[in-house]
């Protein structure tokens, strides 16, 4: 039975965290937009007084799609490639999730789980397929177009994937030789240490010349601005996906997102420690589970009291408008019950005890919060990047790809080999 709840859990984390959180996306890219462009974002479409901070028209946009009139232009001559093109992309966009541990390996009865969708052993690898094949999509979809901007979209999306693709494959490898292992668990679990009992043994600080280079790739590899080439609207209208429309269009777009997040998962996984807490592993976190839980009990309060004093300062009333004041009390009143009834079970756990089950839970929840925190964090850099960083012209990416990352990549495989040989 707990195997059974265990792959649910883990499927549904995936199907949230890589499909389900794109209004969430859609409305933190418009909100942190208006906060560089200092302006205010969306912040009017409302259910009654009920506002969310502009969330409820995140909501709105994602039925307008689906209620929308499914068009297919008349001149378009391959029917069935271009309705297969978004889906390719959004499959294969949320396939690469799947082997993204959330937390440490889960005993249950002595039975141990794997905390991912998938649990196979191809771990990197599996990655690396998926996000591969899904510039077919994009390809597939500005082809079966019949557009000229379309296949201009197509053309630049197979000249960016050879471009960023090898320099990204290269990167791994040093990631490899350093890790001794393809499996993400097996990665995280050897970024639990420190240096000098001081400096994590994250990724970013054993392989920076290759964070740096997968960092970038993975801009690319989304299809995100600065390296959104395929879909240049200055110069190419909308490139591979101008002629979709409704949900065809919608499915490039949660595609795009769920790139997004699995870049970011995949990030944090490699070079900032996963489900790993800063000088504290697995066995240390079981060790001390009734400190941790203290912790989580002082500081909860404390950061949903800033939260709800910025709700309150940001939602005042503008005139004889008062429905963004109602709304901050009535998400106070909501966030301070949750607060109130999450605490509350946690000093449960402190009277009455865990167990063996309860200490290895708790752990695998608490490193999931931690793996969601960088997570969300990660997500929020591929947002300022887009909104501050100019799109790269299109042979700019080429020289990049093919005369910088790709050598550098190839220098830093030869210095990790020397250095892991005369280490031994």
């Amino acid at each position: 039975m707990s195997s059974v709840i265990v792959i649910i859990v883990n499927i549904l984390l995936a199907v949230v965290l890589a499909v389900g959180l794109t209004p969430l996306w859609v409305w933190w890219e418009r909100r942190i937009a208006g906060f560089i462009q200092d302006r205010s974002g969306p912040n009017r479409c409302n259910i009654g007084f009920i506002r969310l901070g502009g969330l409820v028209q995140a909501v709105a946009d994602m039925l307008k799609l689906i209620f929308k009139e499914d068009f297919t232009p008349s001149h378009v001559k391959h029917k069935f490639f271009f309705t297969v093109a978004p889906v390719i992309v959004f499959l294969c966009s949320f396939l690469t999730f799947a082997v993204i541990p959330y937390a440490d390996v889960l005993t249950i009865d002595g039975k141990a789980h794997t905390m991912q969708a998938v649990p196979t052993e191809l771990g990197i690898l599996w990655f690396l397929a998926f996000a591969g094949l899904s510039v077919y999509g994009i390809i597939l979809g500005g082809y079966a177009s019949s557009n000229k901007y379309g296949l201009l979209g197509s053309i630049r999306a197979s000249a960016q994937v050879i471009s960023y693709e090898a320099a990204m494959g290269l990167s791994l490898i040093s990631i490899i030789i350093s890790y001794g292992t393809i499996h993400l668990t097996d990665m995280v679990n050897a970024q639990a240490g420190t240096y000098l009992g001081v400096i994590p043994m994250w990724g970013i600080f054993i392989q920076p010349i290759a964070a740096i280079i997968f960092i970038v790739c993975s801009f690319a590899e989304t299809n995100r601005a600065p390296f959104d080439l395929a879909e240049g609207e200055s110069e190419i209208v909308a490139g591979y996906h101008t002629e979709y429309s409704a949900m065809k269009f919608g499915l490039f777009q949660v595609g795009e997102y769920a790139a997004m997040s699995a870049s970011s998962a995949l990030i944090v996984t490699l070079f900032f420690g996963g489900y790993q807490i800063p000088w504290m592993d697995t066995q240390t976190i079981q060790s001390n589970i009734n400190y941790v839980i203290l912790a989580i009990i002082i500081l909860l309060p404390i950061k949903i009291f800033i939260f709800t004093r910025w709700m309150k300062k940001n939602n005042k009333a503008v005139g004889k408008d008062t429905s963004r004041e109602k709304e901050t009390k009535v998400l106070t009143i909501i966030f301070w019950s949750l607060c109130i009834g999450i605490m509350a079970l946690l000093i449960s756990f402190l009277v009455t005890g865990l167990g063996t089950n309860g200490v290895n839970i708790a752990t695998a929840v608490i490193q999931v919060g931690t793996f969601m925190v960088k997570f969300f964090m990660m997500a929020f850099v591929y947002m300022w990047v887009r909104w501050t960083v100019l799109r790269f012209r299109y042979d700019q990416l080429q020289m990049l790809g093919w005369k910088v990352l790709i050598p550098l990549a190839l220098l830093n495989i030869v210095v990790t080999a020397i250095i892991v040989v005369i280490g031994n």
